[in-house]
């Protein structure tokens, strides 16, 4: 066989392994929304550089934690939690340089604060509410202030 027709199989399984890789992405999304509202939630997972380390997920609303996805990833697995009593909202701010081209549009930069240190979160304006909301929906007497 002919190093061209070499080449044009491994382009057409390259290609059929793409398509495959983003049926299971949106199949995937659809398995984690089923039993909840998902919402786009970008986690900034390094702090060292200013504007930099953030990672485009998903998030969704558990009983009393948040999970957290990788917006790439296949696994059906939350890569982070958090845990409703060990989040204090600590304010929001507009993304600022790199951040405006790292985030999806519209989002804000929401700074919490937790047991591990500062924890920063981005999402859109309604979802905040809704965190905000989730936030303070904890049972009384059992929300502990970061």
């Amino acid at each position: 066989m002919p190093l061209w027709q070499w080449l044009l199989s491994a382009a057409g399984l390259l290609l059929v392994l793409v398509i495959l890789y983003g049926i299971a992405l949106i199949v995937r999304r659809r398995l984690l929304s089923r039993h909840g509202g998902t919402f786009e939630l970008s986690y900034r997972i390094r702090t060292s550089h200013a504007g930099r380390g953030w990672l485009l997920g998903l998030g969704r609303y558990s009983g009393d934690d948040l999970e957290w996805f990788r917006i790439f990833s296949l696994s059906p697995r939350p890569k982070r939690v958090w845990q409703r009593d060990r989040v204090a909202f600590a304010g929001r701010r507009e993304p600022s340089g790199v951040e405006q081209m790292s985030l999806y549009a519209d989002h804000v930069v929401v700074e919490c604060s937790t047991d591990d240190g500062p924890l920063e979160l981005a999402m859109d304006p309604q979802s905040l509410t809704g965190f905000q909301s989730w936030l303070e929906a904890g049972p009384p007497g059992g929300a502990r202030h970061v």
